[in-house]
């Protein structure tokens, strides 16, 4: 796993988010990981949140080496404890806390009708994807009222579409949606912010997939206005960038599609 030299995201992002602190979730892969590389583009340090303690510690690392700095936990984001300590290292290791972003997710790799769903495949999508982002939020609370922050959770189309065989898997994000637009209500007065992102992006799951089917890509994006699937650190990372940065100090309780246009076609 790599952290790409990029010069000309890094000028364009430069100093945005400088002096910040951020927690990103399930960081050492994918979406997640675009946006991690992203904020520490633009300035910040970043907590690396992740299960996989290898790659986390690798991804910490190159992310050092481009940044102000990052560091690593390993967070198993099902488990309350975990989840207390992480909000803990950022404070103790950064001094603070502006953004927390709830990236982490698991679901079944493979599609699965409604009339086969388990109660282990609800679990699973429900435990590591809203309990995750509601104990994590909870967590966060009294530190992102300090820095008067801000909080970015994931969406998907899956939900915002109710697509065939992610009953679970979009039931939870559009659970994780109304969670966000509930603490954008009541935290406002706090000063802190919720938005969500939802991503079509080449996440390691859909790079496999086009390995196996090529053809993948020029389906799902047929009609798109603009015709691709988005890169993870270029497309989607700055968008969390912006939500994180005092540019979108007066937007809280709405879903940005990062989608090259999707949720138009469907």
């Amino acid at each position: 796993m790599s952290v790409a030299t990029n010069e000309e995201l890094t000028k364009r992002l430069s100093g945005r988010l400088e002096g910040k602190v951020a927690i990103v979730t399930g960081s050492a892969q994918g979406v997640g990981l675009g946006i991690a590389t992203a904020l520490t583009r633009a300035g910040a340090r970043c907590v690396i949140a992740d299960f996989n303690e290898e790659a986390g510690q690798q991804v910490a690392k190159e992310l050092s080496a481009i940044g102000p700095g990052a560091s690593f936990i390993r967070c198993d984001v099902t488990q309350r404890a975990d989840i207390d300590a992480t909000v803990a290292h950022a404070i103790e290791t950064h001094g603070q806390l502006d953004t927390l972003v709830n990236n982490a997710q698991r679901a079944p790799y493979q599609p699965t009708p409604l009339l086969d769903h388990t109660d282990e495949i609800i679990d699973l999508c429900f435990d590591t994807g809203y309990r995750a982002s509601f104990h994590f939020m909870q967590a966060a609370y009294e530190a992102l009222k300090q820095t008067r922050g801000s909080i970015i959770n994931i969406g998907s189309a899956s939900g915002l579409d109710g697509r065939e065989g992610m009953a679970a898997y979009g039931a939870a994000k559009e659970a994780i949606r109304a969670l966000s637009k509930t603490a954008a209500r009541e935290w406002g007065g706090d000063g802190i912010r919720v938005n969500i992102i939802c991503p079509l992006a080449k996440s390691p799951g859909v790079v496999e997939l086009l390995k196996h089917d090529p053809g993948f890509e020029a389906r799902v994006t047929k009609g798109q206005p603009i015709p691709r699937l988005g890169e993870c650190e270029d497309d989607i990372g700055p968008v969390a960038v912006f939500l994180a940065s005092d540019d979108a100090r007066y937007i809280t309780g709405h879903t940005v599609p990062a989608d090259g246009g999707a949720c138009m076609i469907r």
